[in-house]
């Protein structure tokens, strides 16, 4: 791993745990296996060196397969990708980020959830 990747926890219930432990929200990445522009998010913004810094320093992130994977039913995922930002008891924070968005547009989502928790003035 390089110092510029971003960290994924296992699971949901591994995040969850390791949210409330850490004090921290969760950012969970919901995607399928033929999906182009999931594929898309994580080559390009989940790659962009201020997204995974700031992913890595506030948040506990886990990458979960639509119908693959275990975690809560609200977060159902119509569509993917589905970001949803969590606070460390599972609860949204902002409503879930649906589709692909470049680096730029994805941090102004993080900064929506600073707003929310009351870290950054707009």
């Amino acid at each position: 791993m390089h110092a510029t990747d971003l960290v994924w926890a296992n699971s949901f219930k591994e995040a969850l745990s390791q949210a409330q432990a850490e004090k921290k929200s969760l950012m969970v990445l919901i995607t399928t296996k033929t999906c182009r522009w999931c594929r898309k998010l994580e080559a390009e913004t989940l790659t962009d060196e201020t997204v995974i810094s700031r992913l890595n320093k506030d948040y506990i992130s886990v990458h979960l397969t639509r119908g693959v994977d275990e975690y809560p039913h609200y977060l159902s995922a119509p569509g993917v990708p589905a970001s949803y930002f969590l606070d460390r008891t599972g609860q949204p924070i902002i409503k879930r980020v649906m589709g692909y968005w470049n680096a730029e547009d994805y941090m102004s989502f993080l900064d929506d959830v600073d707003y929310k928790l009351g870290k950054k003035k707009y």
